[in-house]
């Protein structure tokens, strides 16, 4: 096979909902077993990733936080690590403490969670904190803030990013709920830069590299690796920049591309 890495967004793709599906943990357990690198790439944080990736058993390159941190599971170490300009998170840490607002922030170590009411902390991740508000580190900035809710998104939208058009990254994407969230990363991140720093990393080309994804997101990852697949719910756009359609990702989408890839060497033209 030409290939010798995948690269698989998570929310939307290769999970449904939080849960792998059976279908898709067996097929990339196969895809490890045949030598192919399993790098997954979210807008989620590497807590995530590594959670996903010993359910399935193997253990790679991340690509998470929408790609302003590469991670290597292998040593713990990062290969990149971008943070959101402190100027715009002082700003928009200003608007979501005075808006009714969910926002996630990912920081070094640790993820902010910031919600009327605290919430359940057994519901929540090891690495998730509850705030009431959030307040600036600047030695602690974050590499990713996703924010939900319609007032905030409009102001961020409409007056805070205009500001900030170029040094922060601002698009939509759909959350493990499918709600509408707004992410933003520092203008240098995304998944297309972090996947040729990963494969730099793993000594690979992007064209040796099958992406798999369902967003906006997700199409830096297209335009690069040597095939790409799109879930069959995904928005026409992502579909269109596809080279192949899978099923949807709650029919076994990842699994139902991955397994004639694996038979043949090549997706379906």
């Amino acid at each position: 096979m030409k290939y010798k890495a995948l690269a698989l967004d998570l929310d939307g793709t290769t999970l449904v909902g939080e849960d792998l599906p059976e279908a898709n943990r067996l097929v990339l357990q196969r895809a490890a077993d045949a030598g192919l690198e399993i790098i997954m790439a979210t807008a989620r944080w590497v807590h995530m990733v590594e959670r996903v990736s010993d359910e399935i058993g193997v253990k790679s390159v991340a690509i998470a936080c929408s790609g302003a941190q590469v991670h290597d599971m292998h040593n713990g170490e990062d290969i990149m690590d971008l943070r959101l300009p402190a100027d715009f998170v002082h700003d928009l840490y200003d608007i979501c403490n005075h808006n009714r607002c969910i926002a996630t922030v990912t920081v070094t170590d640790d993820v902010w969670l910031k919600l009327d009411g605290k919430p359940d902390q057994s519901q929540m991740g090891d690495e998730m904190t509850w705030v009431p508000e959030l307040k600036l580190d600047e030695e602690n900035l974050p590499r990713i803030a996703a924010i939900q809710g319609t007032a905030v998104c409009e102001a961020i939208k409409n007056e805070l990013h205009p500001k900030y058009v170029e040094s922060v990254h601002l698009f939509d994407s759909i959350g493990p709920t499918g709600r509408l969230v707004i992410t933003l990363t520092a203008e240098g991140a995304t998944k297309g830069t972090a996947l040729t720093a990963a494969c730099q990393h793993l000594g690979i080309n992007t064209r040796e590299v099958v992406a798999f994804g369902d967003a906006e997101n997700d199409l830096e990852m297209f335009k690069l690796a040597g095939a790409s697949v799109a879930m069959g719910q995904a928005d026409d756009e992502v579909k269109a920049a596809a080279d192949y359609v899978s099923k949807a990702n709650y029919e076994d989408g990842v699994a139902y591309a991955l397994e004639q890839l694996l038979e043949s060497g090549e997706l379906p033209s």
